[in-house]
């Protein structure tokens, strides 16, 4: 065996069954290094934190924020040491901040925020402006700890404008309030197995691809779940994948000992959305075959679909919708994410119908919380849980974040003609049609393509554009794997293997959030560069 096959196979053997996120890792240092050795610059297409940022949201956040220490100190001012914001004639004083600030950052958008909130939320305007102020100084433990009340009504409008449709159902939704998608899921799994709602070995299904984690959860010794994957295997006439999910993949879930449903809408990586007529048909399974089925849908990418409508407006009562700032706002490190629950849902039933031994077990559990511990909903049970239950009076999210959380949703709300979401959707699809020219591929218009990250078929590609001699060695003597490390290696590029989110074995995902227009037209040329070098390996063999 040669160098080159020995280096394949401990490639192979070290990372084969690795979070492709911690490959990534792999192959950002071996990027790193080959940067640093040559003028090259380090391309990471592998991570899908945007290069964007919603900065006038932001600077009204923050000049709001001056206000509100002004506040302080007109209660108690000794120098470094301030008092607490007041409610008394708190937005006469704010008119007039407003009026003598007029070239403060933001300061127009501020005002407007103010003024929506009082007009078309109808809110009290000191007690809104109360909220604002004291959240942002931080001063207080969150109140209510499952979300502050004129933040969580402002966040439910903004959800029925992006996640609904502006279609919301009937009733209404409770939200919590936390640090991000990545504490939603694991308090939604942690609570659910809390509750009873699941048991270690229980089986569950999965709509894959799938963000890597929903995948290596279940399999954590404390959960063991049996896992159902649903895929999504249908394509275009030329053969193409569509990422949908054909019917008889969704019939599966016609399973009633399947329990639990977690989906990513739109996926990760393919970043497409849940066609309608399949959001349908699993609307009607969920009706007429498996009722109890509990459903969790991660709708992060969904604001870069037109006219987009999670799982959550069509099966209410069976859904839990996660959302995540993150990659819309450009706000990875404020850690802002939402948990929905509609205020009639299946999670709820399902604890009233345990038996009764485990009940009781559970009144204990949660008996410091109140005096029938039994009607405690399940959204509240998992801010308990997310405090491990007796710090449940400190739980909830920090209030300087839920204010910059509001200040997003109102920036959003107030813009009527979705000049902002039409910015970050250009963004993403002008780096994808440049991607596919450099590659020579024709992109194809799908209205369910988010266009955040592309899964792009090595091999697929080699068959088109380099033969099928060549393909079939590639598939004969290759894996993925070995063409992520090589781009590392000679070009500073990194990608992410798809079969680590159970995509195709020789997909990659490309992030076309987070580089520069420029730099993928760069990956295209140089992935070129790569299928020749191992072309010219190949050729050697004659």
């Amino acid at each position: 065996m040669d160098s080159q096959n020995i280096e394949r196979e401990q490639t192979k053997n070290i990372y084969g069954n690795i979070s492709p996120f911690e490959l990534k890792n792999k192959l950002v240092s071996l990027a790193k290094e080959q940067a640093e050795k040559s003028t090259r610059t380090l391309l990471d297409a592998g991570r899908g934190n945007p290069n964007w940022t919603a900065a006038t949201p932001r600077e009204a956040f923050f000049t709001f924020g001056l206000f509100a220490v002004e506040e302080t100190r007109r209660v108690w001012d000794q120098g470094d040491l301030a008092g607490m914001p007041q409610t008394e004639e708190l937005y006469t004083r704010f008119k007039s901040y407003i009026s003598s600030h007029k070239n403060s950052p933001g300061i127009e958008l501020l005002d407007n925020i103010v003024d929506y909130g009082i007009e078309h939320l109808k809110f009290n305007p000191d007690d809104f402006l109360y909220e604002l102020a004291d959240g942002i100084i931080g001063d207080n433990y969150p109140v209510p700890d499952r979300m502050l009340i004129h933040t969580e009504k402002i966040v439910n409008e903004y959800l029925i404008q992006e996640m609904c449709y502006n279609k919301p159902p009937e009733g209404k939704f409770k939200l919590f309030a936390v640090e991000g998608a990545t504490a939603a899921m694991c308090y939604i799994f942690d609570s659910l197995i809390a509750n009873k709602l699941l048991s270690k070995g229980d089986k569950i299904a999965l709509m894959v691809p799938i963000f890597a984690p929903y995948l290596e959860i279940p399999h954590l010794s404390r959960y063991d779940f049996d896992v159902v994957e649903i895929n999504a295997l249908d394509t275009a006439e030329d053969g193409t994948p569509t990422w949908q999910y054909p019917k008889s993949e969704l019939e599966k879930l016609k399973d009633t000992n399947i329990k639990a449903l977690f989906v990513v809408n739109p996926s990760n990586p393919p970043s497409v959305a849940i066609k309608p007529e399949s959001v349908k048909e699993l609307v009607q399974i969920v009706k007429e075959y498996n009722q109890n089925l509990m459903i969790i849908s991660d709708d992060v990418y969904g604001t870069f679909v037109d006219d987009f409508r999670s799982l959550v407006a069509d099966l209410p009562y069976n859904c839990i919708g996660v959302y995540s700032f993150s990659k819309y706002f450009g706000v990875t490190g404020w850690r802002l994410g939402i948990v929905a629950l509609h205020e009639e849902n299946i999670f709820d039933k399902l604890l009233k119908d345990l038996p009764e031994d485990k009940k009781k077990e559970l009144c204990h559990r949660y008996e410091a919380l109140a005096d029938d511990p039994e009607d405690i909903s399940f959204i509240n049970r998992m801010v308990a849980d997310s405090r491990q239950v007796a710090l449940n009076h400190t739980a909830g999210l920090s209030t300087p974040q839920q204010i910059q959380m509001a200040f997003f949703c109102l920036f959003a709300l107030i813009d009527k003609n979705n000049k902002y979401k039409q910015l970050t959707m250009d963004i993403c699809r002008r780096r994808q049609k440049l991607l596919f020219d450099s590659l020579g591929l024709n992109l194809k218009k799908d209205p369910y393509d988010a266009s955040y990250y592309t899964e792009f078929n090595l091999l697929d590609w080699a068959y088109n554009y380099y033969g099928d001699d060549f393909a079939t060695y590639l598939r004969e003597n290759k894996k993925p794997v070995d063409i992520l490390f090589h781009l590392a290696k000679k070009s500073s590029i990194v990608l992410l293997d798809s079969s680590g989110f159970h995509g195709p074995e020789w997909s990659v995902r490309i992030s076309l959030a987070n580089l520069q227009d420029e730099d993928y037209v760069k990956i295209g040329e140089v992935l070129h560069t790569v299928l020749d070098d191992f072309v010219a390996d190949w050729k050697k063999g004659f």
